[in-house]
């Protein structure tokens, strides 16, 4: 099934992922590229984020609501979605719900990103939801049970990454690169 987002909202999906495509390990994050975060404050300030329930949830108490943005969080427990606007957040019954309240959120000039977890990533991918992915590439070997979705190269060009060869290195001692892809 294909949807289609609204005509104004630019979608997108952003994490960061091990070589082998892991983006977490039991509600974590298994690593800390302080280069990463910073990236993507950057990238999502001010943008409308959507995230599954259990990504809201991993969130330190102090960043949630993420500050400077709106939190969509995609829920189907009506319980617990009141809960959630209490803590500050607004709630979708499902991913195109979250993106089309994310979409009347936007400024003219800004994104809709999506931000995990990971099923909500593969998701937004099978729906043709997002046209744009944002992936802080790390070079760097952990388990996981959490897996980034693979971008299909028929469907995905990679228009941008950063450096362009190699890797750059974090405070932390981990390579890492910014890579941007958008859709065909």
């Amino acid at each position: 099934m294909t949807t289609t987002p609204p005509a104004s909202a630019v979608v997108g999906v952003i994490w960061a992922q091990t070589t082998s495509g892991v983006i977490g390990a039991e509600g974590t994050m298994p690593w800390h590229v302080p280069e990463d975060l910073a990236y993507f404050k950057q990238v999502t300030h001010g943008c409308p984020m959507i995230m599954g329930r259990r990504t809201w949830e991993s969130l330190p108490e102090a960043y949630r609501p993420l500050p400077g943005r709106t939190n969509i969080v995609v829920t189907s427990n009506t319980e617990r979605a009141v809960e959630l606007g209490a803590q500050g957040a607004l709630t979708a019954e499902s991913l195109e719900e979250a993106v089309a309240t994310a979409a009347a959120h936007t400024q003219s000039s800004s994104a809709v990103w999506i931000m995990g977890g990971g099923s909500i990533y593969a998701e937004a991918l099978e729906k043709n939801l997002a046209r744009v992915a944002s992936i802080t590439q790390l070079d760097l070997q952990v388990e996981g049970d959490t897996y980034a979705p693979e971008l299909d190269p028929e469907q995905w060009q990679l228009i941008s990454s950063a450096p362009e060869q190699g890797w750059q290195q974090s405070e932390s001692g981990i390579g890492y690169r910014f890579e941007t892809y958008a859709r065909r």
